[in-house]
This record gives structure tokens, C-alpha cells and sequence, in this order.
């Protein structure tokens, strides 16, 4: 696979830890950008989502995706974001 493939596979298998009726927090990114792309498929599900960057929220409201401020969300039971090291350590 390549890193693109791998990044649309991880965004894809982080869409099943979504909740219904929930608002989902999304970072930054080509992983974040992909699982933007698959949350779209669901939108009517989802009460909206919280953004962590101006390109976040620009990609979700494209989709049709209701954005909140984090200032006015109480919970957030999911927050996907790609990693750019790992280290088996921590």
C-alpha cells in the first residue's frame, strides 16, 4: 500500500469509533482531510464537529458539515488526527 492508501484506510477504520448524534473533533492534515471525506458520508448522522484549524473547518463546511466553536461544546467523544511519529515507548 502506499502512504496515501494507508492514511485512507486508517481515516475509513477510525469512522466506526463515531457515534451518532455526537460532535466529533478533526484535526489537521491528509489523514484528517480523508476522514473529513468519509464523516461527509455520514453528516446526517453527526451533530456537527469542532475544527482544529481554519483549513479543518473550511474542508468540513464544504461538505456540509455543521462546525461548532470548542468554547460552546461540552463533550467530545472522538477526536481523530494523523500522527507524525510514534514511538512503541510511551
Amino acid at each position: 500500500m502506499t502512504q496515501d492508501e494507508l492514511k485512507q484506510a486508517v481515516a475509513r477504520a477510525a469512522i466506526q469509533y463515531v457515534e451518532e448524534g455526537t460532535i466529533v473533533g478533526v484535526g489537521t492534515g491528509s489523514t484528517a482531510n480523508y476522514f473529513i471525506d468519509f464523516l461527509a458520508q455520514m453528516k446526517g448522522r453527526i451533530e456537527g464537529a469542532v475544527a482544529s484549524s481554519e483549513a479543518t473547518r473550511k474542508r468540513l463546511e464544504h461538505h456540509g458539515i455543521p462546525v461548532f466553536d470548542l468554547n460552546a461544546v461540552d463533550d467530545i467523544p472522538v477526536y481523530v488526527d494523523g500522527a507524525d511519529e510514534t514511538d512503541p515507548n510511551l
